[in-house]
């Protein structure tokens, strides 16, 4: 196999020897960042936010630990994700064609295409609650801007990878700054926010809302979304990596690191601010916020109008994101699985028209949220299983093989997630 060497690509190591070394290094390392944060925008969905808030609602700072908890998690599951992306220069639904059978391969991507469609459902509910909120659009008119506007989202892709994950880093900036603002105003606990990161329980629904919290850790799609998009960052050919140097492989290693480190980690501080202005807000004054438009209502009515409209727009902002990411991953699936491409638009109608058709037959927004993340549910196994497989392969792997630790670290949160979505499900399904 052919060496690649530093002057084929830029990668990152020592900096020129006209830069400052800290500088040097910022302005190498900086563009090579981002897919992760595409991925995030998953973890700060609109299934999220009523997750989040009603279980802050409910049982104040108790749960706190299982978004910190959570957060863990993603972060070692797309650490895995992004260098085996870098590894093999493949994504992962290509991987799953190259090395399973035929039958095993449709299936796969059967399930991949209804999670495809689930998470849009999700998210175009979502962006047609918020547009109802600021400015009073029915909800069906409201699905289909939210569709259209994501679509459009999606022309960044023809300027290249890096626009379109700027645009999605910009729309994950809105969110934060949304409740960064409502954080400000509802304040902190200390005490509470101590207890909170002290693993406990508050009763039988504290434990259904923490499966829930936990079981929609890893979003599939952002899988193979996050598999294909670190390939093109680094422009590597298939298999170039493994013939890296060293150094260089060390480099690419800590550069990913970081890109998950401060995506996921900006995710889970968003994640832990929905918990904790409700637990500031609404726990010891009885409100509800079980739905997106009770959280909506009980922020104007305590904090005032401006708290409210920054969760309807950070709630906006999610819904155009992640629904334009979900529309990208259908696009990779399908280019993975089976090596067929369809036109964007189509894409765009066959994930679209099944929530815009939710939405016009009078459906309950939340409910729809709900019975979205189980069709999820299910297709968290088949992306997860494949993914600590492959990684652990030295065959496929070479250096970037994991070590006997990460396989086995990976493989216990893949076997919790996969427990505890199927408690969720049974729950779900038993009322």
């Amino acid at each position: 196999m052919k060496n690649v060497s530093s002057e084929a690509i830029d990668l990152p190591g020592a900096p020129p020897a006209a830069d400052p070394p800290a500088r040097g290094r910022f302005r190498r390392v900086l563009p090579l960042l981002g897919p992760a944060f595409v991925a995030a925008v998953a973890y700060v969905d609109p299934g999220n936010f009523a997750t989040n808030f009603s279980g802050g609602a409910q049982f104040g700072y108790r749960l706190l630990w299982v978004i910190v908890g959570a957060n863990l998690m993603a972060m070692l599951i797309q650490t895995l994700t992004a260098k085996l992306g870098v590894a093999t220069g493949r994504d992962l639904a290509t991987l799953c064609r190259e090395r399973f059978r035929r039958p095993v391969v449709w299936g796969l991507w059967l399930q991949a295409e209804a999670v495809a469609i689930a998470t849009d459902i999700a998210e175009i509910v979502g962006g047609a609650v918020a547009l109802n909120l600021l400015f009073g659009v029915p909800l069906p008119i409201g699905g289909l801007i939210t569709a259209v506007v994501a679509f459009a989202l999606l022309g960044a892709q023809k300027r290249g990878h890096r626009p379109f994950e700027v645009v999605i880093t910009g729309l994950l900036a809105v969110i934060a700054l949304g409740f960064a603002y409502t954080l400000f105003f509802a304040g902190v606990s200390p005490s509470g926010l101590a207890s909170g990161l002290v693993p406990g329980f508050a009763g039988a629904d504290s434990v259904l809302l923490a499966t829930g919290i936990l079981g929609a850790t890893v979003m599939p799609h952002v899988i193979y979304v996050h598999s294909a998009l670190t390939p093109k960052r680094y422009a590597l050919p298939p298999g170039a990596a493994v013939d890296l140097p060293e150094r260089q492989r060390k480099g690419l290693l800590k550069t990913q690191r970081t890109d998950v480190l401060l995506a996921m980690g900006a995710a889970g501080l968003v994640n832990a601010a929905m918990l904790i202005i409700a637990a500031q807000l609404f726990f010891h004054s009885g409100t509800t916020a079980d739905t997106l438009e009770e959280v909506h209502s009980g922020l104007g009515a305590v904090l005032g109008g401006g708290a409210a409209v920054a969760f309807a727009v950070a709630l906006l902002a999610s819904g155009l994101a992640a629904s334009a990411v979900g529309t990208y991953a259908g696009q990779i699936v399908m280019a993975g699985f089976l090596r067929k491409r369809i036109p964007i638009t189509i894409r765009r109608l066959v994930t679209a028209v099944p929530a815009i058709a939710l939405l016009a037959s009078g459906a309950d927004p939340t409910n729809a949220l709900v019975w979205s993340q189980v069709v999820l549910c299910f297709g968290i196994p088949f992306a997860l299983v494949p993914l600590v497989w492959f990684t652990s392969r030295r065959e496929l792997m070479g250096p970037w093989v994991n070590r006997r630790i990460t396989t086995v670290a990976a493989s216990v949160v893949a076997a919790l997630i996969i427990c505890l979505n199927v408690y969720l499900l049974v729950s779900l399904i038993g009322g």
